[in-house]
């Protein structure tokens, strides 16, 4: 499985997804972490800049380039979810804290 979580600089759990400065992508094995990239998105930048369509395709495109099958994070808009909801994503929100323990927490609860 593969999963996306926005982080911060010490691999937490980031406070928003759609204004992420990192994301973390994870590659989940047999309930273990085998791989794990954390990717400069920028969109806490980007996220004011143009509409909220061209935002949510930029975050779409990455998903796709990305293989992503989950997002998880502590928050997202209800625009956001309804857009990752019509790319049929599982979203996994309240997560906290250390961010590959809440991957894997994520993983527990969707499996």
């Amino acid at each position: 499985m593969i999963i996306a979580i926005p982080v911060d600089t010490q691999d937490q759990v980031a406070h928003g997804w759609g204004r992420a400065a990192r994301v973390a992508v994870a590659t989940v094995t047999d309930g273990a972490i085998s791989d794990w990239q954390v990717h400069e998105v920028g969109w806490d930048v980007a996220h004011d800049e143009g509409s909220e369509g061209s935002h949510h395709a930029r975050i779409a495109r990455f998903l796709i380039d990305n293989g992503i099958e989950t997002v998880v994070a502590e928050h997202m808009g209800d625009g956001m979810v309804r857009m990752l909801a019509t790319m049929k994503l599982p979203v996994v929100l309240g997560a906290a804290g250390d961010a590959r323990s809440s991957v894997l927490a994520a993983v527990d609860a969707t499996t």
